[in-house]
């Protein structure tokens, strides 16, 4: 027994003196444990400051197991270290964002969050089209509907703004505090993409708008100011940002179109 006290002593001198901040099961051969403020290894004994009562008190060494101690010990070390180093890098995260939403112009619109720096999409020029004419909707101009069926279009058969990132990131400044989604695009055969369906409701003249809408996460960082990020990886395609208004007999839906592109290789 004595040989076995004096191998141990041997093996474990090299932290004898090893001393935890704030506390420590130091676990013994049985599978019970003392919780401890700090230990240390004396001769044939360990040496422990009670965190219940306060005091030092002493273990034989044969009895603790020292090996599975300091590997919970050395594992709570690493735990900190990667908590620290997460709450480090969410701290710059949030001051990065603090910044970026600071360089935001005070009029509304779309901002794409690229290499940390804000890329303005531009608006693009809506039409509501009906099989009798065609309405331009300016920015913040409602338009009245006539009953029936339309669409709302966007010129061109692409955006001339292409994003290779199948999950871009975007800030939006609202006009007001408005109703506001990512939506697929479907591009016609007239040079046109639908940004959304109406129907105008005969008798209530209720006005019902159907978007692609596309599943995202909204995050507000200030006022009127929203975080913007798809749930899922967008795959290539016709999409925009819009900002709209549910009311009677008019439509205001405000268009930010980009594409996203395949990721190079």
């Amino acid at each position: 027994m004595l040989s076995r006290i004096v191998f141990l002593l041997a093996f474990f001198q090299v932290f004898a003196a090893a001393a935890f901040g704030g506390t420590t099961r130091l676990y013994l051969k049985d599978g019970t444990y003392q919780l401890a403020s700090e230990y240390k290894v004396v001769k044939d004994r360990v040496s422990y400051l009670s965190s219940e009562r306060g005091e030092w008190e002493e273990i034989p060494l044969e009895l603790v197991d020292l090996a599975r101690t300091k590997k919970e010990a050395e594992q709570h070390d690493e735990d900190l270290k990667a908590d620290a180093k997460s709450q480090a890098e969410e701290d710059a995260a949030e001051r990065l964002v603090v910044k970026q939403v600071e360089q935001i112009p005070s009029e509304p619109g779309v901002y794409y969050i690229h290499n940390n720096n804000l890329e303005a999409i531009k608006v693009g020029e809506s039409k509501v089209v009906n099989d009798k004419k065609r309405q331009v909707l300016k920015a913040l101009s409602p338009i009245p509907m006539v009953a029936g069926k339309a669409t709302l279009e966007i010129d061109g058969d692409t955006s001339a703004k292409p994003i290779a990132e199948p999950r871009p990131e975007f800030f939006f400044r609202l006009s007001t505090f408005e109703r506001f989604a990512l939506v697929k695009l479907t591009p016609t055969k007239k040079g046109s993409r639908i940004v959304e369906n109406i129907h105008l409701i005969p008798v209530s003249k209720e006005v019902l708008q159907e978007f692609k809408e596309v599943a995202t996460f909204k995050k507000q960082e200030g006022d009127n100011v929203y975080k913007v990020w798809p749930e899922k990886d967008l795959e290539p395609g016709e999409y925009a940002l819009v900002e709209y208004t549910e009311g009677l007999e008019s439509i205001n839906t405000q268009v930010w179109d980009f594409k996203i592109v395949p990721v190079s290789k």
